[in-house]
């Protein structure tokens, strides 16, 4: 077995969400999922097949998600992995519908950070070992920061 690491490539304002499916008809029930999570959601879908013709499916309703989807998917090349690119939405808006797509069996990750993806080969193929989003902690919060978080969570408008 060889183990890559794969960065993600995507913009810094992006946000990515990486899953398992195990189904064809996942590219469209994703699309669904996140059509009806936010009007106006911008995005692309890439399904990696992992049997048959093996293609990687795509939907989306942004041209440059989709192929940020497709180039990301090429790249780390596992069988039924789901690469999902957002713009103007956060994932908060779209992981619940997404967990409730009976084709989804894992999510790995859910970010605006940069990603790495850690990948094992073997002869019949490529899988996904986990993830590194973002970076280390530097250290615990302390009263200044809780505030500095809780002003944030308010003004964004995640809390009340």
């Amino acid at each position: 077995m060889k183990t890559h690491i794969v960065e993600i490539q995507k913009p810094e304002t992006v946000n990515f969400i990486l899953a398992q499916s195990h189904f064809i008809k996942t590219v469209e029930d994703v699309y669904e999922a996140l059509v009806e999570s936010a009007p106006g959601i911008q995005f692309g879908i890439a399904f990696c097949e992992a049997s048959g013709p093996r293609m990687i499916r795509t939907e989306g309703t942004d041209k440059e998600m989709i192929i940020l989807a497709s180039e990301n998917a090429k790249t780390v090349g596992a069988g039924h992995s789901v690469f999902i690119f957002l713009r103007n939405v956060f994932p908060i808006n779209v992981l619940n519908k997404l967990k409730m797509i009976s084709e989804i069996v894992h999510i790995y990750c859910a970010t605006a950070n940069p990603t790495q993806v850690i990948v094992a080969e073997t002869k019949q193929g490529r899988g996904i070992l986990g993830v590194i989003d973002g970076e280390s902690p530097f250290g615990v919060e302390d009263d200044k920061s809780k505030q500095v978080r809780k002003e944030f969570l308010r003004k964004i408008g995640y809390k009340l």
